[in-house]
C-alpha cells in the first residue's frame, strides 16, 4: 500500500498527524503500541528515517513513549495533548485569519457569527 502524501508538507509531520488522527479515533489507546518505524516504511513505500523523524517529533511532544526492546507507545493524556495542540492551531490558523480579514471588509464578530450560523453570505 503506497500512500498520497501531501506535497506541501514534508512526510515525517505527515505520519506524525496520522499516528494522532489515531490515536483520536481511538485506533490506539494509552499506552498501547503503535506501528514500528520498519512496518511504517514497509506500508507507505518510504524511508525508514523518515518514519523515525515523525515518530520522535511526537515523542518529544510527550504523544509517544518508547519501551526499550519493544517499540514505541502511547502515552497518557496523550490525546488531550493533541486536542489542546489542534485547537490552538485551528484558532491561530483558521479563526485569527477569518477575524482578521472580516476586520478589513469591516464586518464584526458579531456579523462572522451570524453568517456561520446562518450559513449566510450578506
Amino acid at each position: 500500500m503506497k500512500a498520497s502524501f501531501d506535497e506541501g508538507q514534508p512526510i515525517f509531520q505527515q505520519i506524525a498527524e496520522m499516528i494522532e488522527d489515531d490515536i483520536l479515533n481511538k485506533t490506539y489507546g494509552e499506552n498501547e503500541q503503535v506501528m514500528s518505524t520498519t512496518a511504517f516504511a514497509k506500508t507507505f513505500q518510504i524511508n525508514p528515517a523518515t518514519a523515525v523523524k515523525g515518530i520522535n517529533l511526537l515523542v518529544e511532544e510527550g504523544i509517544l513513549y518508547k519501551r526499550r526492546g519493544l517499540g514505541m507507545f502511547v502515552a497518557e493524556g496523550a490525546k488531550e495533548k493533541i486536542l489542546t495542540k489542534r485547537k490552538d492551531s485551528f484558532y491561530r490558523d483558521y479563526v485569527m485569519k477569518l477575524l482578521n480579514e472580516a476586520g478589513k471588509i469591516e464586518l464584526t464578530t458579531d456579523d462572522v457569527i451570524k453568517m456561520i450560523k446562518n450559513g449566510d453570505r450578506s
